[in-house]
């Protein structure tokens, strides 16, 4: 390799690191502003941890759903899945059929309603404040960015993770 071309490479390199740290640090501030507040006061209210609240928002989305599906999806174990599983339970939230199908119950899937509901008009009180052409870069570059995530082969440490997670068999996991 010739040093121009090495220093080319190393230049690209920083470029692309520093574009991550700002991603990185743009996502961190967006995720702990005002309308992330303005939902989790809610959550609190209820007692209702972030883990707890992804496992109903998943639910909700996939009714009938195996514990082993959100391990899976989460990259978690099984036993992590039915810790937060029991406690959406206890609060009535979220009921575990039989062969470990879960469903949302009517107050699980009228508090998801409700906290989607915080979420939208706490970002829209954030969209309106920037101009359609920025809203529609915004959406474009983030759509790109999903694009480009879901070609990315998960790391070895998400592979070994999702093949600890098996479904239950002969009734108990």
């Amino acid at each position: 390799m010739t040093p121009r071309l090495a220093v080319a490479k190393s230049s690209r390199r920083d470029r692309s690191v520093s574009d991550t740290e700002r991603l990185l640090d743009l996502l961190n501030r967006l995720l702990g502003s005002t309308f992330r507040q303005i939902l989790w006061r809610r959550a609190l209210e209820l007692e209702l941890t972030y883990s707890q609240s992804q496992v109903l928002f998943h639910v909700e989305q996939n009714p009938g759903c195996h514990m082993g599906d959100v391990a899976r999806a989460f990259g978690v174990t099984l036993a992590a899945v039915t810790q937060v599983v029991d406690r959406l339970e206890q609060k009535r939230f979220l009921i575990r059929g039989d062969d470990y199908i879960l469903m949302a119950t009517r107050e699980g899937k009228d508090l998801v309603a409700e906290l989607r509901a915080l979420r939208r008009d706490g970002l829209e009180r954030v969209l309106v404040k920037i101009s359609a052409r920025t809203r529609a870069a915004l959406i474009e570059g983030l759509e790109a960015l999903v694009d480009a995530a879901s070609g990315v082969a998960e790391p070895a440490s998400a592979r070994s993770a999702t093949r600890r997670v098996r479904p239950p068999q002969g009734g108990v996991p």
